[in-house]
């Protein structure tokens, strides 16, 4: 089949866009407002862009009932923010935090979860996920929105500090197996590691220490 995006004519039950490009590593950002108040919340357009220097990206699409995202706010105007890896353990964790909170609403506490301020940055992580990333603020590039009321932005971080639990190690790598981060697919559907492989590329460099 083909079908054009300004004519959407591909005939399907549900768009079929976010089930093409996936596995997706969800962006678990932590942020606290100007005010004090602990936010948390997933999003499933995010991904590692750099490694010299590490630096992330996650898409903020539309708004919330009550307005702007309350993430997105956030990070404007402090300009830090953590990503915290979410985990097969954390699946329900993870999708309690989703919930459109208002801005006052503390989504650590809502969905049963322990903050702890970073230690470079003036944000919280989640103190049972595994790995988190403390991050400073690049850039925020505002993309074409299809609705003029909802905001569509791409938010750069530097990563300037991370925090790796030992248990998550074999041999000193980070090993997926033990980790069992999950991936946003398309739909309602997520997916989690559980197989791993490895491949030696062309010419001598070695993927699994991403040379």
């Amino acid at each position: 089949m083909f079908y054009s995006i300004d004519e959407n004519d591909h005939g399907l039950p549900f768009n079929p866009f976010k089930g093409c490009v996936v596995p997706r590593p969800i962006g678990w950002i932590s942020t606290r407002s100007a005010s004090g108040v602990n936010n948390l919340a997933p999003y499933s357009f995010f991904n590692a862009i750099s490694d010299n220097p590490p630096m992330v990206v996650y898409g903020s699409n539309g708004q919330q009932p009550h307005g702007p995202k309350d993430t997105l706010r956030n990070i404007e105007e402090t300009g830090v923010f953590v990503v915290n890896v979410a985990t097969w353990d954390l699946r329900d964790a993870m999708n309690a935090s989703s919930h459109p909170h208002l801005p006052e609403v503390d989504e650590f506490q809502s969905a049963g979860l322990s903050a702890e301020m970073g230690r470079l940055v003036a944000a919280p992580r989640v103190v049972e996920s595994p790995i988190s990333l403390e991050c400073r603020l690049h850039q925020v590039l505002d993309l074409p929105s299809d609705d003029p009321a909802s905001r569509n932005a791409a938010v750069f971080g530097r990563v300037v500090a991370i925090h790796i639990d030992p248990q998550v190690l074999t041999n000193g790598q980070v090993d997926p197996r033990k980790l069992r981060p999950i991936a946003r697919l398309g739909y309602r559907d997520y997916a989690v590691i559980n197989d791993v492989f490895a491949m030696t590329r062309p010419g001598g460099g070695d993927a699994r220490i991403g040379l």
